[in-house]
């Protein structure tokens, strides 16, 4: 193996622009491999460099240039992590996640974190068209691709309608399933209200992201073939990680 002191010396002497650009290319074929994943953080400078035997101003050239790429990002005083890849995720009459994702060729599933009884609040008896402190099945869930969190969601849903759902949720990974177990063989999204905002705490930590970054938060209801209102759900996207589309012809 080369050493540090002949690669530098060969630097000083003019060759230091292929140095790294070999480096980067070398980074960028390790993430096309999947060595590293979307949102790892990336080995410090001090490691690259006794890897690859240069100094830290040239890997930090070499992350530059991969930045510029958008096939990094550099956090100041947290280190350089792989780009999070963007899914598009539609918003339509029909909305699926399991159908989302295979039009995007990933796949995923959902998770549940989650599950408790408790009395509806306002919002959600109102969104659910139930009468004031009906009981529900809120579940926390959490929606991956390729292991990559996208989203998290709290959903609730009337009881004693839909009792037992979670466990069906829990086994496939689809709220479709759970509802076609339930007897609903079809259902479609009533309304969508999209906002951005700053995640709590909890929402960024499911997220794997900072709190600082931004999130899509979408309010929904989905009603059965009888317009009977069967789930309102507060999902939080990842805001670098999804597109949100809106169909509105589905």
């Amino acid at each position: 193996m080369t050493s540090i002191t002949s690669i530098d010396a060969a630097v000083e002497s003019g060759t230091k622009e292929s140095f790294w650009t070999r480096i980067a290319s070398d980074i960028a074929d390790a993430i096309g491999r999947g060595a590293y994943r979307p949102g790892q953080r990336l080995p410090s400078e001090h490691a690259l460099a006794e890897q690859f035997g240069v100094n830290r101003h040239t890997i930090r050239r070499s992350l530059a240039s991969l930045s510029s790429q958008g096939l990094v990002r550099i956090a100041q005083g947290s280190g350089t992590y792989v780009e999070d890849f963007a899914v598009d995720l539609m918003l339509a009459k029909r909305t699926r996640h399991q159908q989302n994702l295979a039009h995007a060729g990933l796949k995923g599933g959902l998770q549940v974190l989650s599950v408790h009884t408790e009395r509806a609040t306002k919002t959600q008896a109102t969104a659910l068209a139930l009468p004031a402190r009906s009981k529900v099945l809120v579940l926390e869930v959490l929606g991956e691709a390729q292991g990559l969190p996208l989203h998290v969601s709290e959903r609730a849903f009337p009881l004693p309608r839909f009792e037992g759902l979670d466990a069906v949720v829990a086994q496939t990974g689809s709220i479709t399933a759970a509802f076609q177990a339930a007897g609903v063989a079809d259902y479609t999204r009533q309304e969508s209200r999209i906002t951005a905002q700053m995640p709590e705490a909890d929402v960024a930590a499911h997220l794997r992201q900072p709190v600082n970054r931004p999130v899509l938060r979408v309010e929904s209801v989905n009603v059965d073939t009888a317009g009977a209102p069967i789930e309102f759900a507060l999902t939080w996207f990842a805001g670098d990680r999804v597109n949100l589309m809106v169909n509105h012809h589905d």
